[in-house]
């Protein structure tokens, strides 16, 4: 027992945390807005301490791949996981909603928040503002994740191209690697005050409203994602790892799972999902890789909350959702919303506009499209960040490359 709770006491301390802040939520409302300081004070330090973890983390990764075929071999491979199985997560929603199919009540007072888009942006605009920022600064916004993550790819690529003059500088790489994991072994110690502070804002705002219009959508969303949560991400392990793989991911995807859960930030989720890589022994080459991209650009949870939002508004407007040709659509849809809307800010809402504007939803359906968007992002999140682990571990198993011993504890 004595050594259970040592190898999972700072899980146990979060879990702690997490109960404490639940319990305050619900039962002492009115204190929620005096401890909630304490969850943005955390969520800052992770946003503030991620950025240059990114940069070293990507930069070293990729500066001290030998091979460019290498490299190339795992992005290759991690396109082909991210697709198929952002395919598989939405065809599985198709299927639970035929099984078990939901209705939503209309709610015609429901708010809709409007979005500030520039009419003139012409596809190669919006592009260019996708991939790119126009000054250096700019990188350094958590806004401009996806940019950052490009440059942090390319400054560790010309370094591994430079040869021995770089030597050098992919040390400094290797050794702020190490130091910013540092940093976020100390930032992490605040975690079970923070997730708890940020829990109890989460239970108090979005509590009261789980149980109005929208109940039996948002019913199906949380018991369809929890059961493919467990399920399909075992498989995956199962399928990378066997039997190993499956006990080790549910050990250390527990830590990820939480801060998940807690912020609904896929991006304060990073540095605990980094850290359950190198204890599942998925090795830097593909961790520092996958998961970072995978963290803007691989979205099971959206995918499935994509297909229900679609869903929702077709029952609204009685019209057929299972007909093959919105059926085909709905998919094409949710690898768009997945995989690109994601590395956008407001990624949410632009997805939701993109559905509106290809099937022509009215105004009477938008409404409920938001507000499930909304309601479903703790558990969006969890399924969002937790599967960039298990994704890092098909791209080991199919890459050729080898998992390095679990070290326990």
């Amino acid at each position: 027992m004595q050594e259970i709770l040592k190898n999972y006491s700072n899980i146990i301390q979060l879990l702690i945390g997490i109960i404490v802040g639940s319990v305050i939520g619900l039962l002492l409302p009115q204190v929620v807005s005096f401890i909630k300081p304490l969850g943005d004070i955390f969520l800052n330090l992770l946003f503030v301490a991620v950025i240059p973890l990114l940069f070293f983390a990507i930069s070293s990764a990729v500066a001290n791949i030998v091979s460019t075929n290498k490299l190339g071999r795992i992005l290759g491979i991690m396109s082909v996981v991210f697709v198929v199985t952002i395919v598989i997560a939405a065809i599985a929603t198709i299927i639970g909603l035929w099984i078990f199919p939901v209705t939503a009540a209309k709610d015609t007072s429901a708010a809709i928040e409007s979005l500030a888009t520039n009419a003139d942006d012409t596809w190669g605009d919006k592009i260019v503002r996708f991939l790119t920022v126009g000054e250096f600064a700019n990188l350094l916004s958590r806004q401009n994740i996806l940019a950052f993550v490009i440059f942090s790819f390319l400054v560790g690529t010309a370094a591994r191209k430079t040869g021995a003059d770089g030597a050098l500088f992919i040390k400094f790489l290797n050794a702020g690697n190490e130091v910013m994991k540092s940093l976020l072994t100390l930032i992490m110690k605040f975690g079970p005050i923070g997730l708890g502070a940020y829990f109890a804002y989460q239970v108090h705002t979005l509590g009261p409203e789980l149980f109005g219009f929208y109940a039996k959508p948002l019913a199906f969303y949380y018991i369809f994602g929890v059961v493919f949560f467990f399920t399909f991400y075992s498989i995956y392990a199962f399928v990378a790892q066997q039997k190993k793989g499956v006990t080790a991911y549910w050990k250390y995807n527990i830590t990820p799972s939480l801060t998940a859960l807690s912020t609904c930030s896929s991006l304060a989720t990073l540095p605990a999902n980094l850290d359950a890589a190198k204890k599942l022994g998925i090795p830097a080459s593909v961790a520092n890789v996958v998961i970072p991209l995978g963290n803007t650009l691989y979205k099971n949870g959206s995918s499935i909350s994509s297909i229900l939002k679609i869903y929702v508004a077709f029952s609204i407007l009685d019209w057929n959702f299972f007909e093959p040709t919105t059926l085909i659509t709905a998919v094409g849809i949710t690898i768009l919303v997945s995989m690109v809307a994601g590395g956008i800010p407001n990624g949410g809402f632009i997805g939701e506009m993109l559905m509106i504007s290809v099937y022509g939803i009215p105004n009477e359906a938008i409404p409920a499209i938001m507000i499930i968007g909304a309601l479903v992002d703790p558990l969006a999140t969890v399924l969002n960040t937790t599967g960039d682990t298990v994704a890092a571990m098909l791209v080991t198993r199919f890459s050729g490359e080898r998992f390095e011993e679990v070290k326990e504890g």
